[in-house]
């Protein structure tokens, strides 16, 4: 049954309180807060179709309601609006991420942030190596026998692998071995990478062709098979803000989730281009972040999506509020990388 506007502004009005107090919300204390227009009597009558239609609870015997994850869901779904972020919030978003010296300053400076400004969990996803661009690929002689392999990323990110060599390789072998991979390989996404690579070792000169061949396997494995996707996490002090009410009683489902990286990767990994998810209470599926919600978005130079960001926290959550500051944050991040 579709809801009339009376009805969602009751809605709307119970999930403010309720996020800001944590105390169940009343017929009498929504008449008294927020323009509704109506008597409390025709509010108790709205907030009982509310409840038959499962939008809000009665958590114990008093006359408060509180949402259920189905009311945050229609509340953020008719969202008319993601609260804008103050231009104190805007610059200091912006002096935060400017100061960043490389990619890892970046990552935990985003991550910090995050919570600072949500009071939740934040989680940041370094940028993925399979959705990348190869920038640059050096190779510095630590011996004769011996490589040092540096691929840099579009997106900062820096791999390195020694390489034992079959045999000694003069140094203007190694320059030959150098020019011809960045040829080669330069301005590629990694994930496109394995047939260019695979070519370099018929196309390089007999005499480079044994070095290459031990190259070109460091390479496969480095740009296309070790793609280890790493995470930084901030902020978990900021679950007992609200105690353990919005948590069903028990943190450690939760701090047991947020420990296991295959879990973050799930929640924040497999972001969109310029979409938010939202994932609330029962809606997510991992068994032990039921009782939670999550905030994710994607981030990278341009439209092109390197990696995913987004906060962990309570049901009751200041939904408009989070939602603008993810998606501020990403936004920064995004042109951060491009500039660099």
């Amino acid at each position: 049954m579709g809801l009339d506007d009376r009805k969602l502004a009751v809605l709307r009005a119970i999930v403010e309180d309720y996020v800001a107090t944590q105390e169940p919300v009343g017929s009498k204390a929504l008449v008294e807060r927020h323009q509704l227009g109506v008597s409390p009597a025709t509010v108790r009558n709205d907030m009982a179709v509310l409840e038959d239609e499962g939008y809000i609870r009665q958590p114990h015997t008093s006359a408060g309601r509180v949402p259920t994850d189905r009311g945050y869901r229609l509340f953020v779904d008719r969202l008319s609006r993601v609260k804008p972020l103050s231009p104190a919030e805007r610059r200091a978003i912006e002096r935060f991420l400017v100061g960043a010296v490389d990619l890892d300053d970046v990552v935990h400076r985003t991550v910090r942030l995050l919570a600072q400004l949500t009071r939740q969990v934040a989680v940041v996803q370094y940028p993925s190596l399979a959705r990348s661009k190869v920038r640059h690929l050096e190779l510095v002689p630590i011996s004769t026998t011996r490589l040092m392999v540096v691929m840099i990323a579009d997106t900062g990110r820096v791999e390195q692998r020694l390489v034992e060599l079959p045999g000694p390789v003069p140094v203007e072998h190694v320059t030959d071995l150098r020019r011809l991979v960045n040829e080669k390989l330069v301005g590629t996404r990694l994930s496109e990478t394995p047939p260019l690579v695979q070519a370099l070792v018929d196309e390089s000169p007999p005499q480079l062709r044994p070095a290459m061949a031990t190259l070109s396997s460091v390479l496969l494995e480095t740009l296309v098979e070790r793609h280890e996707e790493r995470i930084a996490l901030a902020g978990t002090a900021n679950l007992t803000r609200g105690g353990l009410l919005d948590f069903q009683g028990s943190l450690r489902p939760i701090l047991e989730a947020l420990e296991e990286e295959v879990v973050l990767l799930k929640l924040i990994g497999e972001a969109e281009p310029s979409t938010t998810r939202v994932l609330i209470g029962d809606e997510n599926e991992i068994d032990n972040l039921r009782a939670a919600s999550v905030v994710s978005t994607g981030y990278g130079p341009g439209s092109t999506i390197v990696g995913g960001l987004g906060v962990v926290g309570p049901t009751r959550m200041d939904y408009p509020g989070t939602i603008a500051t993810v998606r501020a944050v990403a936004r920064y991040v995004g042109e951060l990388l491009a500039q660099n």
